[in-house]
């Protein structure tokens, strides 16, 4: 089973070290994380590698941090304590290898743009800030859009998309950087069974070529049928490891704070790996 912390920082340790126990092989290296809004602690002393290669999901109740855990490892909130790497340096070092995905809920879908403007955006660090998207550059934003199965809207709207559709045209995007880490703030939530079905697909597929991806995700019934890792978190990481061996009745309890309806129904998911 997955260790739910890493020991604390070895004497001798330089300045930005995260110490012998974390491996610069690891795609997401976390030490002595914490995060704070107004003084209260969002999420707390989190200390966990993330292996490369792994289809890795971050599963907790609603509060537990999962959102603010992704936007620390991309420098979008501050820290109050501790340090990030990613491929074992900091983000800032390591920005073009990743692809973050926000909640859809955040982004301004009455922005006027097309399906094909979005995807293309996830060229920019390529094209350059203020210069011409070419042709070569829509052919890499229809091929992202084409793979989501969604390359005759290229010239729709966004405003005029269903919410699936919203959601496979902000994969594109992140598809287009092609990346080697990619973090996912709830892909699945709110899209009809054909998108979540396709966006499985797309993730299985980066996952075989050696990509990491990291997805918050909030159905526990799908966690061992679409991830090969997981991460339980509520405020602190309770357990984190092959799905196997961690996603059980017992750490899910702990994760959620008791025997809820929510756990009652997931029992059946977990049987097969209830330890």
């Amino acid at each position: 089973m997955g260790s739910p912390r890493g020991n604390r920082h070895q004497p001798g340790c330089q300045v930005g070290d995260l110490g012998p126990e974390h491996s610069d092989k690891s795609a997401v290296s976390i030490h002595d994380l914490t995060v704070a809004y107004d003084r209260k602690p969002v999420i707390w002393d989190i200390d966990v590698d993330i292996p490369s290669g792994h289809l890795v999901a971050i599963v907790g109740p609603n509060g537990a941090g999962k959102s603010t855990l992704l936007k620390a490892a991309v420098d979008l909130v501050p820290t109050s304590s501790g340090q990030v790497r990613i491929f074992g340096s900091p983000y800032a070092q390591t920005r073009d290898s990743v692809a973050y995905v926000p909640q859809r809920e955040s982004v301004d879908w009455d922005f006027p743009v097309t399906s094909l403007d979005v995807a293309c955006m996830g060229l920019y660090r390529s094209i350059g800030w203020l210069r011409p998207v070419n042709r070569a550059h829509r052919k890499r934003g229809i091929e992202a859009l084409d793979r989501l199965g969604i390359a005759d809207l290229a010239d729709r709207q966004i405003s005029r998309l269903s919410g699936g559709q919203q959601q496979r045209v902000f994969l594109a995007r992140a598809l287009a950087q092609d990346a080697q880490l990619y973090l996912m703030d709830e892909p699945f939530a709110a899209v009809d069974a054909a998108t979540e079905e396709a966006i499985v697909r797309l993730l299985q597929e980066l996952r075989s070529q050696g990509r990491t991806l990291v997805v918050v995700h909030h159905d526990i019934q799908t966690v061992r049928k679409y991830f090969d890792w997981v991460l339980l978190l509520n405020m602190r990481i309770v357990s984190s490891g092959p799905t196997d061996e961690v996603f059980t009745s017992e750490n899910l309890s702990k994760t959620y704070g008791g025997r809820l309806t929510l756990l009652d129904d997931a029992a059946e998911a977990v049987a097969r790996g209830d330890r």
